[in-house]
């Protein structure tokens, strides 16, 4: 039986508090030589924010959710989870990430039902919820299907069922609609806020698109080009529940956030390109 606490609208988990401090991680290049992905990142996820990381590609943006969640160790400095240092897989996190993380041979009904199954959830009873969550998401009546007789949008609902059912602290989502054609992209977007605002986990949302981030996000933060830190962080004052993606990129606020936004992550982004064009 799932005896976590429900989460409602304007609810706050102080178990979902991320801390980042100093966070610094090196690996070996397949020559031996040391690279340092990301260095001294520090920042922190109020419970129940919304936080969204842009950077030009290779920043680190990834390897940074990687610490958080536990998957990967810190070379210096560490990552805290409701005041606890992570140390090993974090408890209470859901993923989302761009490339399908579905089991292909397994049915729609199957793939949302199978964290509660593994939490202990008897089979009837995840049955009962997971249909219910595939209801949420609007792929009522495609219980039984696979993956692959699916649409990449409608695998992005299952993959959110997936990930919500588990009623998380934390969602970690590395660049989930990233593949997605723009129409499909803006209905997944408004559909993630709708389900955020009413479970209110604490989500990392990494992505490349300063749209995106402006639109979903409470809080963007900028990191720089290799080795990754944070160069700014700017609070996103659009007033929520924000409804519609595409209605929202029309206001005059979302366009003054986003050209403030972008004076800072333009600077970085061609820094990268310079950096890749030199190298080639």
């Amino acid at each position: 039986m799932d005896d976590t606490p429900s989460r409602g609208p304007g609810h706050r988990d102080d178990g979902a508090r991320i801390d980042i401090v100093g966070l610094t991680k090196r690996f070996l290049t397949p020559k031996g030589e040391a690279f340092t992905a990301i260095r001294d990142v520090s920042l922190t996820v109020e419970p129940g924010q919304f936080c969204a990381i842009v950077g030009p590609t290779g920043c680190g943006k990834s390897t940074t959710l990687g610490q958080v969640s536990g998957l990967d160790k810190p070379s210096a400095g560490h990552v805290s989870v409701g005041g606890t240092r992570v140390d090993g897989i974090t408890d209470g996190v859901s993923f989302m990430f761009q490339a399908d993380s579905l089991f292909p041979w397994k049915t729609v009904l199957d793939n949302v039902k199978i964290g509660p199954v593994l939490k202990g959830m008897p089979r009837a009873q995840a049955t009962v919820l997971a249909r219910d969550w595939i209801r949420r998401v609007g792929l009522a009546g495609f219980e039984d299907r696979y993956p692959h007789q699916l649409s990449g949008g409608m695998r992005k609902r299952v993959a959110m069922a997936a990930a919500l059912i588990n009623n998380p602290r934390i969602l970690l989502m590395d660049e989930p609609f990233g593949a997605l054609d723009v129409q499909t992209k803006a209905i997944m977007q408004t559909e993630l806020l709708a389900l955020w605002e009413e479970y209110r986990p604490s989500v990392l949302f990494i992505t490349h698109d300063l749209d995106e981030a402006v639109a979903l996000a409470d809080r963007v933060v900028i990191m720089t080009t290799s080795p990754g830190t944070v160069k700014d962080v700017f609070d996103i004052d659009l007033p929520r529940p924000r409804g519609d993606v595409q209605e929202i990129r029309h206001e005059a606020r979302f366009l003054e956030l986003q050209g403030q936004i972008w004076q800072s992550l333009r600077d970085e982004v061609t820094r990268a390109y310079a950096r890749t064009a030199d190298a080639a």
